[in-house]
This record gives structure tokens, C-alpha cells and sequence, in this order.
């Protein structure tokens, strides 16, 4: 009786994620069918198996099929080690391009191209490695005293990223013949000629495997806590390290073969646990071969739709999409009232003290950047003859430069104080590279003329305002979390990185002048360009006082301000709007890069000075000085060639800001 109503166990239907896989799969190799059809028909297939000397077999041979291979292998590759840095790391917001692995991978293989390619011959991959651990223990060391938070990751791996990129930039701009050919690898170029790449990465990505399958039961231990692991008598600093090494190792393996794909190490490990796959072996599996999927499939499209350009591209676009999709639903602790707060013991001082001095300071730096100089003979200083000669061409540069570093440090104590992070700013926000986006939109749909210099600023502007739409969008679900803020800033910066790497391989005679501007160069700044970024300082001076208060009670919170009065809908538009104009008007100056907007209300804060209005007045004086000291720098260190002002504030300004970093308590 018992055995006729014994009822078998429901089968456990597959994740969802495994008809996704599948799916993908389907859909690229129908692509890669129909495109190999057109290069040779089904029936001759077979005469690829011997030794032939038609082109069509050899294109096949060599350029087709490698193609495919390589992108099935540095999709799982990527796919296996995203997995592997947020499972160790348990952060679900961490891969290789987020944490700086790559960008370190990247310089460090610019570096070697330049003064050591001996190294490169046979040991390409142990140069990326050098670079990527580099940069993983800088994040890891910048990360450590908050407990290697998710935030603190994000925002080590941020720096690092933009510092290596700016390093980066510095030599482009100072060997662009050299590197020239780096353009299209660093947007990730899956083209192959012969199976080089393939028989490269393959063995290391097996290796890999079954690297991962043995620490599979003791990378699972990890999501038990510190405590269950040790309980379970499993080693969790080993555990940690060895895993972080078989990413890294993994991430520079792919750099080192086909360049910087950025996100599909995101992408992947998330589209698998939307899918239904909650355990960690299962995501071991799953992830490598979601990673394969997207990627050629990705590929297949960029060869069907827009042959030429690199995978990469497409990569970083469909994944910064994906991404911003995806950030409304991952689950973080939202940061509690009074989080952003600055918890510095520095003694309050009075600021209306503080102010002079900062305008003392900023008279000395006008008078030295128009009197002191590095020219043929060496340093020396300019009579007022000598100054009367060169107005035209010192003065337009020092008014810019002190007009860019205001706006930057006014934008940054206002997104800081609308936002409740002290970690945010235009620049890091991805408000600075939403302007240039505009910019670099503009320059596409121009197809080879002229940029209107009106037409720059309003689409800047454009730009910089539906970048804080969407930052407040996502904020607003999640309670302005930071790290969703600071990830949107990425993935901006990203798409921004994405379209430049697009138009610096498409040959454009204006080229030049579009990698001066995005290098924040203000050598061809004249009067006119000056006069209006004054203007809009003057502008922002004057509207300070009308936000004052209500920049001095947003960072207690959105319910708190509306029971003190303000109007919460309409301040924010007005400082959203104050905001996009001084970072459009700003980027057309300087360019999306620099630290002016981050440092600078850090230091006010350090010094004391923490109301709203005397910080928007001492944050323009103070950038102002640092962004013309930048632009000073930049023309005379190395006379008579030239750094940007903008490749200078961030290269001075990144490590000053990851010590206060590492300075900075839990």
C-alpha cells in the first residue's frame, strides 16, 4: 500500500539562466553560420580538413575561426574571474574593470612597450600580471581600513583606474607614433591572424579551471562568514589570496592578449543569479559560459553590423546599459542618516578667517603664474614689458584655468551636500565625462567639420544634466546609496571611454584637437572662452547665497527638509541646474579629468570650514588656485613640451586623495 502511494520528487526545473545561456549560444552561432555561409558554402566545408591554399579557406582558417575561438575564450575567462573577485571580496559590484586590474594591466603593458619590449616577446602576460597586482593591492590597501567594504572597493578601484588612465594619457600624448597602434587593442580587438592568441590563453584558461574546481569547496565556505569558515577549519586569508591571484592572473591574461573588455566580468555573474543560479558551484559553472555566450555574440554583432570596429566597444556598451539596469536591484545596506557626515577631528575654525587668507593666497598664484616662467634660458621672471607681449597668450589661459577649478569646487560641495556623499563630484560622478559624452556626440554627427563652440556648450550641458537625472534617479531608489552613485559615475566614464576609443580609430582629421580637449588641455583657450567661463563663475557667486541654507540641511536628509521648509523638488532642480553648468562649462575648458572637484571640499573640511556658504566661497577660491597651479605646472615643468592642466591635477591630485584615503578611519 505504501509503495502504490509513494510519488516520485518533481524534477527541479532548470534556472532560467541555462535557457538564457542556450539561447545566446543559439542565436550567435546562427549568426556565425550565415556569415561563414557567405564566405564559403556549407557543402565545401569539409575542405577545410585539408591543406588548401584558396583564399576563402584561408580566411577562414586563420581569421574566421580564430575570431571565434578567442572570443569563447576570453569571455570565460573574464566570466570565471568576475565571479572569483565577488565571491572573494563579497562585493557584487567587483571585476576587473571596476577594481582597476585591468588599467593597471594596461599601463603597465604601455610601459614596456615603450622602454622594455624585450619583455614582451615572451613574457607578456607576466608584464600584465606585474600591473594588475599593482593595482589590486592598491585597491586592496585603500579598501583594507573600512574592511574591504563593497564602497571602499569601488571607490579604491576608481582611483586607481582614473590614475592609471591619466598616467596612460601622459605617455599617448608624449609618444603618440609609438602607441599609436595601442588605440584599437585598448578598446578590446577580437581580430585574430592565426591561432597565436588561441594557443596562448586556452592552456592558462584550462589550468584556471581546475584551479577553481579545487578551491570550489573552500571558495563556498566564504558565503558562511568569517566565523562559519574558520569553524569549518578553512583558511581565509589563503582562501582570499590565491582566489584574487587566479583572477588577476586570469584578467591580465586576457589584457595581454586582446586588450581591455570591460563589464562582461559584471555582467555575466549577474545575468546568472537574476537567472535562478544561487549557489556558488553553480555560478563557478554557469558564469565562464554566460561570459562565452555574451561575448561572441557581442562580436558576431559588431562583425554583422559595424565590421572594423573593435568587440570591445560593444562590450563596454551593452554592459554600461546592463548595468545601469541592473544597479536599482542589487541589494546593498543603503548608507544611514548621517553617514555622509565628516567624522575628521579637526577643530572648527571661524571661515571668515579662513576666506582671506584663501584670497591672499589666490592673488600670490595669479602673480606667479603671469611673472614666473621656464623658457629657452631656463627659469626667470617676466618684466612688464615682456608681459604686455605675451598677454594674449599667458593671460586667456591663467583666467580659464582659475574659472575651470571654481566651477569644479563649487559643482563638488554641491553634489557632496545634495547627495550626502562626501565621496562624490563631478568628476568621479561621471557628471564631468556625461559632458563630454555631449561633446563627443556633437563631433560624431558633425562628420568633419568644424565644432561650433556654442553648440559644445549646450550639448555639454545636455549632457552634464541628463548625467545628474539619472545619478538622482538611481539615488532616489536607493536612498543616494554611494555605491550605486559612484558605479553609475563608472559606467559613464565607460561609455564616455567607449565613443572616444571609437573616433580615435576612425581616422578623423580633427582628431588632435579632440585628444587635446579630452587631456584638458587649455592651450587653445582665447579671450572669449575665458570671459564666458568667468561669467559663469559669476553666475554661481551669485546664486550661493540663495542656496546656502538649503545646502546647509539636504545632507540630513529628504524628510528633514521638507519639515524645516525647504522645497525639496525645487532645490534640487535649481542645484542640478547650477551643477550641470559649471561642470559643461568647466569640461570645455579642462576636459573631463581632474580631482579639483573631489580635493578641494575635503581640504575646507580638513581646515575647518564646514557651512555651506563659506565652503562654495572658499572651495572657489581654493580651486581656483589648484587647477591654475595645475595648468602652471603643466607648461613649465617640462618646457617646452606641455601636460595638460587636467592630465596634471589628476596625476598630482590622485595620490594626495588616496592618502587622505588611507588616512581616513573606518
Amino acid at each position: 500500500m505504501s509503495e502504490a502511494l509513494s510519488v516520485a520528487p518533481p524534477r527541479r526545473a532548470l534556472p532560467v539562466a541555462v535557457w538564457v545561456i542556450l539561447g545566446l549560444l543559439v542565436l550567435a552561432a546562427s549568426m556565425a553560420y550565415g556569415q561563414l555561409s557567405q564566405v564559403l558554402p556549407p557543402q565545401r566545408w569539409a575542405e577545410l580538413l585539408a591543406p588548401q591554399t584558396a583564399p576563402q579557406l584561408l580566411l577562414i582558417q586563420y581569421v574566421v575561426l580564430p575570431r571565434m575561438c578567442i572570443a569563447l575564450l576570453t569571455g570565460t575567462a573574464l566570466g570565471l574571474a568576475g565571479t572569483l573577485f565577488q565571491t572573494v571580496l563579497r562585493s557584487s559590484l567587483a571585476e576587473p574593470s571596476t577594481l582597476g586590474v585591468s588599467a593597471g594591466a594596461y599601463l603597465a603593458l604601455s610601459i614596456a612597450l615603450l622602454y622594455a619590449p624585450g619583455l614582451l616577446d615572451d613574457g607578456r602576460e607576466w608584464v600584465a600580471m606585474a600591473g594588475a597586482s599593482v593595482a589590486t593591492l592598491l585597491v586592496v590597501l585603500l579598501a583594507a581600513r573600512r574592511g574591504l567594504s563593497p564602497l571602499a572597493l569601488i571607490i579604491g578601484g576608481m582611483l586607481v583606474t582614473l590614475y592609471c588612465g591619466t598616467s596612460n594619457s601622459i605617455l599617448v600624448l608624449f609618444n603618440q607614433e609609438a602607441l599609436s597602434e595601442l588605440f584599437v587593442w585598448q578598446a578590446g580587438d577580437l581580430t585574430q591572424i592565426g591561432w597565436a592568441n588561441v594557443q596562448f590563453l586556452a592552456p592558462r584558461l584550462a589550468l584556471a579551471l581546475l584551479l577553481t574546481i579545487a578551491l570550489a569547496r573552500m571558495l563556498d565556505t566564504l558565503s558562511l562568514g568569517d566565523a562559519g569558515a574558520r569553524g569549518l577549519g578553512v583558511s581565509l586569508g589563503m582562501t582570499r589570496v590565491v582566489g584574487m591571484l587566479l583572477a588577476t592572473w586570469l584578467s591580465a591574461c586576457v589584457v595581454s592578449s586582446v586588450g581591455v573588455i570591460a563589464f562582461l566580468g559584471l555582467a555575466a555573474p549577474h545575468l546568472v543569479r537574476l537567472g535562478g543560479v544561487r549557489r556558488l558551484r553553480g555560478q563557478l559553472l554557469a558564469s565562464p559560459v554566460m561570459g562565452a555566450a555574451l561575448l561572441w555574440l557581442a562580436d558576431e554583432l559588431m562583425r554583422r553590423f559595424a565590421n572594423g570596429l573593435p568587440t570591445g566597444i560593444a562590450s563596454s556598451l551593452l554592459g554600461a546599459v546592463l548595468l545601469l539596469w541592473l544597479l536599482p536591484r542589487l541589494r546593498d545596506t543603503p548608507p544611514r542618516p548621517g553617514d555622509s557626515r565628516n567624522h575628521s577631528r579637526a577643530r572648527a575654525l571661524n571661515p571668515w578667517r579662513v576666506l582671506p587668507v584663501a584670497g591672499i593666497g589666490l592673488v600670490l598664484t595669479v602673480l606667479m603664474l603671469l611673472f614666473v616662467s621656464q623658457g629657452p634660458q631656463g627659469w626667470h621672471i617676466s618684466d612688464l614689458a615682456e608681459i604686455r607681449e605675451l598677454w594674449s597668450l599667458r593671460a586667456p589661459r591663467v583666467i580659464a584655468s582659475l574659472a575651470a577649478g571654481a566651477m569644479l569646487a563649487i559643482g563638488g560641495v554641491i553634489i557632496q551636500r545634495m547627495t550626502g556623499n562626501p565621496m562624490a563630484s563631478p568628476e568621479v560622478m561621471g557628471i564631468s565625462s556625461g559632458a563630454a559624452l555631449g561633446v563627443i556626440l556633437l563631433f560624431l554627427m558633425t562628420a568633419g567639420r568644424a565644432l561650433p563652440e556654442g553648440a559644445m556648450l549646450l550639448m555639454a550641458l545636455g549632457g552634464a544634466f541628463i548625467t545628474l537625472l539619472i545619478l538622482l534617479g538611481l539615488g532616489w531608489r536607493s536612498a543616494f546609496a554611494p555605491d550605486r552613485m559612484l558605479l553609475t559615475g563608472v559606467v559613464l566614464a565607460t561609455l564616455t571611454g567607449s565613443l572616444s576609443a571609437m573616433v580615435l580609430i576612425s581616422g578623423d582629421p580633427r582628431l588632435n584637437l579632440l585628444l587635446s580637449w579630452m587631456s584638458g588641455s587649455t592651450y587653445r583657450v582665447d579671450f572669449p572662452d575665458a570671459w564666458t567661463a568667468c561669467a559663469v563663475v559669476l553666475v554661481l557667486l551669485l546664486c550661493t547665497p540663495l542656496t546656502a541654507r538649503w545646502l546647509d540641511i539636504l545632507p540630513l536628509g529628504g524628510v528633514t527638509a521638507q519639515n524645516v521648509g525647504v522645497p525639496l523638488a525645487r532645490a534640487r532642480l535649481f542645484l542640478l541646474l547650477l551643477t550641470a553648468l559649471a561642470t559643461a562649462t568647466a569640461t570645455l575648458i579642462v576636459g573631463p579629468l581632474s580631482f579639483v572637484g573631489l580635493i578641494v571640499p575635503h581640504i575646507l573640511r580638513m581646515s575647518g570650514v564646514r557651512q555651506a556658504l563659506p565652503q562654495l566661497l572658499g572651495a572657489a577660491l581654493l580651486g581656483a588656485v589648484v587647477m591654475s597651479l595645475a595648468d602652471w605646472l603643466g607648461r613649465t615643468l617640462i618646457y617646452p613640451w606641455q601636460i595638460p592642466a587636467g592630465l596634471m591635477a589628476t596625476f598630482i591630485g590622485g595620490p594626495y586623495f588616496m592618502l587622505l584615503i588611507l588616512k581616513r578611519k573606518a
